[in-house]
């Protein structure tokens, strides 16, 4: 949906037939809880029928005029806001309307009243709504029509099946719905072949047919060639020429409104209309449509590829070389969209099986390029029907497994690019052998499968002057050198592709800066995977075959390493729009990790958990073992940030720990620093002389009572040593900053002290604001425990800063809070409240975190405390104050003192665990 929210008193909702206007409609009056909500449907029949229906529906009595329409809403909403929905307000009686309009933009300045009125989008907006502020229902992303259809089918539809139907509906609901009706229960399951394509004219005519009533002959003609010259060139025009379209015209003919002029153009208000015109017209007139097309191009000279397409659809059968002609003009420069059709129908008119295979497969490689995977699959499915040559077959099975590799199992697509490599290995140009096997590569990297990606990269040299793209070579040469733990040869073929690739010309196509910037990132060259991501956004040409999305993902995550996760966000949020987009569902759940990282610093828990669970959602479907493992990290993240150190110990635990389980071999490590934190903040790793009086026995600690093997201690300190190896490789800025830290978390007070302070100087090089916060924030917490309460005011205040300038909302809360039990209010102010002030610091913080309810093990968990501790304070605080039951000391604290920033402590559920997201202390 576009547009802004609903604040307006008085908004337009329009968009296509079948958008979902309705629904709309129904959940903002179920959302509007603030008052009373009615919504009146179209009443035509009789004068003033849609204002006397309004006026019925707010219990007022009959009249006409704005006046008494104004006066009847404002009634109503004397005691409580009232919204007003009125659907498909364009049916009314024209007064009706015009006292609708007015009284619409007399509302403005008033929060008493809202009204929503829904326009059809097919024709242009009623004069009396004009000027209204609009709300376009946007078509659905796959994502959203393939979740759509798995609520209404209860999940039981055949993915295969799914993704046809989500294709043919092109984002509407409504046809979505209409065209999952119309297939038995065993054709939706795909045990019996369901009709392709599904969206057929009866289906589309259902929904369009009342826009297109009313029309002349010479109307109908007129829709009917826009409609072919649009669909002719494949989508790629979004308006058609109006001297081509009228050519041949005897006399001028209105331009119905279901279609819009403009500059000596027409096009279609709603595309499903244009679908519905060109599937629901008979054959002959669809051809006669193609042919006037064709003869109006020829008369002006044109015989490019659309000239050809218009006098291939002109006749049932074309004549000979009709097939050869389109091929040939396809094989030549042009958008792919009109050489993707041209491709097709040659393929379809050809009588040689192999050219049919062959033609199939170049039109998919366009159809992939133009961003259309699911086309492209069902293509390329078209050629492998066919026994073709050797070198045919690889090419085949090149496209496929890279379609497969945006958009499906990423094993099943490994398994079609090795196939290819092997396939193709034999030709004279090595390129496209090279090519499968670096994409089985990647493959493998995005299934975890360090193993598999080692297997499908090439080991020798090429023989000289064979390897026409050196990057290639350098690329494969140097990630195998990276995964043998071959750091220097890595560093050297990697580095030396960055440098070529910026001495060099600026390359033509993006793969060259594409993979420039992945070999940047892996070598933690940040500033030139910015470089080579930007120059990959430039050399795409807006071509619309994803490469945007893939160059947007490889910046978000290096502005995420960089600590700049409101740049890592803008550009996933749009890498995520150019993968619905060009239909990568993969690239997609990507970006949706990328997003889950940002919202755990920015934003939270609820932001974070719809984007993790996003990327989840394709990422277990599809085997993105990497996308997992972001999005798992992203969320640990986040509730180690919001005081769950426990349950963020839980879910990262699997992640880095050696074993099946751990997460992906590129990006397990950089969780670590959050895992050391969370297990040390939850009493699980030894944190050295803590200053809280917990007791160590041997190699067990004692606890509340309770005693527990120190295993867990010796994990983390087997993950730190891992890290510390990953961090002398120099990927990550960041990591040897992080290791100090670590190693801080972990050491005994005699040494703690100096670990800080060096892992302090390491940020001042790497730069980047929230990392350095963390590090202030952990060594702050450690001073105020060893009672050096100044040091502790200035690193925890240097803290606060740094989180507040990269918008670590809930980090800086946490930082807030250790400074409001050093007695510092958040602007700097210190004291403590009257009736309280006999208490230390920590009984202050202790206190008042027991009277908003907390238990006494939650206070330990989110102050990183024992509930030995806790109980010990506690006990202190009862015996200052002279109260007795905790009851009363919630009564003396809320006397005594309301939160300094007005804020409260929310506390929910989630999963079981009790949840404290924001505290004051």
């Amino acid at each position: 949906m576009t547009g802004q929210t609903i604040t307006a008193p008085a908004r337009v909702v329009t968009g296509e037939p079948g958008c979902g206007k309705t629904t709309f409609l129904a959940r903002a009056v179920r959302a509007h809880r603030a008052g009373a909500a009615v919504s009146v449907a179209a009443d035509p029949a009789g004068p003033d029928g849609g204002l006397r229906a309004l006026l019925r529906a707010v219990e007022a009595p009959d009249g006409t005029g704005p006046a008494v329409l104004l006066d009847a809403l404002h009634a109503a909403a004397a005691h409580a806001p009232l919204l007003v929905c009125v659907d498909d307000a364009q049916l009314w009686d024209a007064p009706s309307r015009a006292v609708l309009g007015r009284t619409a933009r007399c509302l403005r300045g008033t929060a008493r009243v809202s009204l929503l009125l829904s326009v059809a989008g097919h024709r242009p907006v009623d004069p009396e709504f004009a000027g209204l502020p609009v709300i376009r229902l946007d078509p659905l992303t796959p994502a959203e029509a393939a979740a759509l259809l798995d609520e209404v089918t209860g999940g039981d539809a055949d993915p295969a099946v799914r993704d046809d139907l989500v294709d043919a509906a092109d984002g509407n609901p409504a046809l979505l719905l209409a065209m999952a009706r119309r297939l038995t229960p065993a054709q939706l399951r795909g045990h019996r072949r369901a009709p392709r394509p599904p969206a057929d004219a009866a289906v589309l005519t259902g929904l369009a047919g009342d826009c297109l009533t009313g029309l002349t002959g010479a109307q109908r003609d007129m829709v009917l060639r826009v409609a072919a010259a649009l669909t002719g060139l494949d989508g790629e025009e979004e308006r058609a020429d109006a001297r081509l379209v009228l050519r041949g015209a005897r006399t001028a003919v209105p331009v119905p409104e279901v279609l819009d002029s403009a500059d000596g153009t027409l096009r279609f208000h709603s595309d499903l209309v244009r679908r519905a015109v060109y599937e629901g017209a008979p054959p002959e007139r669809r051809r006669a449509a193609h042919r006037a097309l064709a003869e109006a191009l020829e008369a002006d000279g044109a015989q490019g590829i659309g000239t050809l397409l218009h006098r291939a659809r002109a006749w049932a059968t074309p004549p000979p070389g009709t097939a050869d002609a389109l091929a040939e003009a396809a094989a030549g420069p042009g958008p792919h969209g009109p050489r993707c059709a041209a491709y097709t129908r040659a393929a379809a008119l050809a009588a040689d099986a192999t050219r049919r295979a062959e033609w199939y497969t170049a039109a998919a490689e366009h159809a992939l390029l133009a961003g259309r995977a699911h086309r492209a699959r069902r293509l390329l499915d078209a050629a492998r029907d066919h026994a073709v040559p050797r070198a045919l077959r690889g090419r085949i099975e090149l496209a496929r497994g890279t379609t497969i590799l945006h958009d499906g199992p990423v094993d099943e697509a490994r398994a079609s690019l090795l196939l290819a490599a092997r396939l193709l290995t034999v030709a004279d140009d090595p390129r496209p052998a090279r090519t499968a096997a670096l994409a089985a590569a990647d493959a493998a990297w995005a299934a975890g499968d360090a193993a598999g990606c080692l297997q499908a990269l090439p080991r020798g040299e090429d023989p000289a002057g064979r390897d026409a793209v050196p990057s290639a070579a350098d690329y494969a040469h140097g990630l195998r050198a990276l995964l043998e733990g071959r750091f220097p040869a890595a560093a050297l073929r990697l580095g030396r592709l960055v440098a070529d690739t910026e001495t060099g010309e600026p390359p033509d196509v993006p793969d060259t800066s594409l993979r420039a910037a992945a070999a940047a990132l892996m070598l933690g060259d940040l500033p030139a995977t910015r470089r080579a991501g930007t120059r990959a956004l430039a050399a795409d040409h807006g071509a619309g075959g994803g490469v945007a999305a893939l160059a947007r993902e490889y910046l978000a995550y290096t502005e995420l390493r960089a600590g700049r996760h409101a740049v890592a966000r803008t550009h996933a949020e749009e890498g995520l729009r150019a993968a619905h987009r060009t239909g990568r569902r993969n690239t997609a759940a990507h970006h949706h990790a990328a997003l889950a990282l940002a919202a755990s610093v920015d934003s939270g828990l609820a932001e974070v958990a719809v984007h993790a669970r996003a990327a989840l959602a394709v990422a277990r479907r599809h085997g993105l073992v990497q996308a997992a493992t972001l999005a798992e990290w992203a969320t640990a993240r986040a509730d180690l940030g919001h005081g769950r150190p426990r349950e963020a110990a839980d879910r990262l635990g699997p992640l880095v720990r050696p074993g099946p389980r751990r997460g992906h071999f590129a990006v397990w490590m950089s969780a670590v620093p959050c895992y050391v934190e969370a297990t040390v903040s939850a009493g699980r790793a030894d944190g050295g002389d803590r200053g809280d009086g917990r007791e160590r026995e041997g190699g067990r600690e004692r606890e509340g009572g309770c005693e527990r093997e120190g295993g867990e201690a010796a994990e983390v300190a087997v993950v730190v040593e891992e890290f510390a190896r990953w961090a002398g490789f120099g990927a990550d800025p960041q990591a040897p900053a992080q290791l100090l830290r670590c190693r801080a978390l972990l050491a005994p007070p005699d040494r703690a002290d100096a670990l800080y302070r060096s892992a302090l100087g390491l940020h001042d090089r790497a730069d980047g604001d929230f990392e350095r916060a963390r590090t202030e924030l952990s060594y702050g917490k450690w001073l105020r425990r060893r009672r050096r309460l100044r040091e502790a005011r200035d690193r925890l205040g240097a803290a606060l800063v740094g989180f507040e300038r990269c918008g670590a909302r809930a980090w800086a809360e946490q930082a807030r809070a250790e400074l409001r039990a050093l007695g510092v209010s958040a602007g700097g102010r210190t004291g403590t409240a009257p009736g309280l002030s006999g208490l230390t610091p920590q009984q202050l913080r202790i206190a008042r975190w027991v009277a908003e309810g907390a238990t006494n093990r939650e206070v330990a968990l989110a102050l990183s405390v024992s509930t030995r501790t806790v109980d010990y304070h506690l006990r202190k605080a009862f015996a200052a104050l002279g109260v007795r039951s905790r009851v009363e000391l919630a009564r003396l604290v809320e006397r005594a003192q309301p939160p300094p920033d007005g804020t409260g402590t929310e506390r929910g559920t989630s999963g079981g665990h009790t949840e404290i997201d924001r505290a004051h202390p």
